[in-house]
């Protein structure tokens, strides 16, 4: 059977599965890290998610043998790669911040 034929618009198939589940942790991750910057708690989370986002989507995209549209969640991918990055920078400056090398407080 090809995934081509069998994928509709709205069928929720494993690859797209995938793709919310890391963006809904590199959405937590963005969140988590800006609360970070603006409290100095989360970075820790703000990693952990933006690791795990970053992870998914990359195996996602790397796992996608068609392009966008087939039901391989492609495009989920790649906004979990971009997502993810951010959640990263974000708990990578959090966690400079506390530890006193962002800022001047060194």
């Amino acid at each position: 059977m090809n995934v081509l034929a069998a994928a509709g618009s709205y069928d929720l198939t494993p690859g797209r599965l995938w793709s919310l589940i890391a963006v809904v942790l590199g959405v937590a991750g963005v969140v988590a890290g800006g609360r970070a910057l603006a409290r100095g708690r989360g970075a820790v989370v703000a990693l952990a998610g933006g690791l795990a986002s970053v992870v998914i989507g990359g195996w996602v995209v790397a796992a996608a043998k068609g392009g966008p549209g087939t039901g391989y969640g492609i495009v989920g991918g790649y906004v979990d790669l971009v997502i993810g990055a951010v959640a990263l920078v974000l708990g990578g400056l959090s966690m400079a911040r506390s530890r006193g090398f962002v800022g001047g407080r060194r």
